[in-house]
């Protein structure tokens, strides 16, 4: 166990965690939302630090991230727990746990040693993914820490509740997120998520505040966040507010967890989406889990000329030189070094 950060001391034993935007009040012997924070005789205690479920060389483009380093590796590390109850998870049986089984998960990797085997593995980056990072934060920053010295760059995919106050400690080490933003309506946010959707929002607002590189997804459920007005809420959003720099991604939903009776999302609502993304002034719309569709391709927002042919998580060609398009010379947004 190690100790939290982020809590407040309160009378009779509790504690206020201060790390995601719930803000769980915790009673001794209690555990927070994620399952993985518990209040021990007035004190919060991390129960997964350094207890690895899952650890692989991913390439950058499955997180996905399309602007950062195209076609290098990521090495991908979780623990168990998440503070977010989506009905479609496709990770729940370690984003999920059941709260006996969360000591036990896993086995201790040190930090020293993610990085030694990042390294070893030829990676560029870190990312804290496949749960939720925010929730073993105190393992995130001491990893990323290390990290940063080694010239490995670091990654957060998450679902965008983190308070302001924790992301402005691991900012400076925090390089990109791809930042879920799973709907945009407060009803879904509530319904198929567990969590509040202006609460998402700012927090997006303070990734790209704090220089952060972000990229957004938008998991595409049919019938659920599909309609055209919900897809321009979000496209709109992201341009005024993020920036029509900023990569959305528009990914096809399969049916899972607790979503098995909802159709896969049609190629031609993916198409509507982009559509709606581009119409709105984003300057890269991507399709996702269709590879061969060309919906993953990157082109160049000033020319229309084609910088990086994708199928999947394989880059087939690319065409840029040091983030410049080879046409017309323009400076494509992302980190290319």
């Amino acid at each position: 166990m190690k100790e939290a950060m982020f809590y407040d001391k309160l009378d009779g034993g509790r504690v206020r965690c201060g790390l995601c935007r719930f803000h769980c009040l915790i009673g001794t012997g209690k555990r927070g939302r994620c399952r993985v924070r518990e209040n021990r005789e007035g004190i919060l205690y991390s129960l997964v630090y350094g207890r690895v479920v899952a650890e692989h060389v991913d390439p950058i483009e499955k997180k996905p991230l399309f602007h950062l380093l195209p076609g290098s590796r990521s090495y991908s590390v979780a623990t168990v727990g998440c503070s977010f109850r989506c009905l479609h998870c496709q990770n729940y049986s370690i984003a999920q746990p059941e709260e006996e089984n969360v000591e036990h998960s896993g086995g201790f990797v040190a930090p020293e040693a993610i990085v030694e085997r990042a390294l070893a593995a030829g990676c560029s980056s870190i990312s804290y993914t496949y749960t939720e990072p925010t929730i073993f934060f105190e393992y995130a920053y001491d990893v990323a820490q290390l990290a940063r010295k080694a010239g490995l760059k670091n990654i957060f995919v998450t679902n965008g509740y983190i308070t302001d106050a924790a992301l402005a400690v691991i900012a400076p080490y925090l390089d990109a997120a791809n930042i879920d933003l799973k709907g945009f309506s407060e009803a879904f946010y509530r319904d198929a998520v567990g969590a509040s959707l202006p609460e998402v929002l700012d927090c997006i607002r303070a990734y790209k505040r704090l220089g952060i590189w972000v990229e957004l997804t938008t998991l595409v459920i049919p019938n659920r966040n599909d309609s055209e007005q919900e897809l321009r809420g979000i496209a709109e959003f992201i341009a005024r507010e993020i920036g029509p720099e900023t990569p959305w991604h528009v990914t096809q939903f399969y049916p899972t967890y607790r979503l098995t009776d909802v159709p896969r999302t049609p190629l031609a609502t993916l198409r509507t989406a982009r559509e709606i993304g581009v119409a709105a002034g984003l300057r890269y719309v991507y399709e996702g889990n269709v590879p061969g569709e060309g919906g993953e391709n990157s082109y160049c927002p000033s020319c229309g000329g084609l910088l990086i042919k994708r199928y999947g998580y394989i880059i087939e060609k690319n065409l840029l030189a040091r983030g410049r398009c080879p046409g017309c010379g323009f400076q494509v947004d992302g980190l290319w070094e």
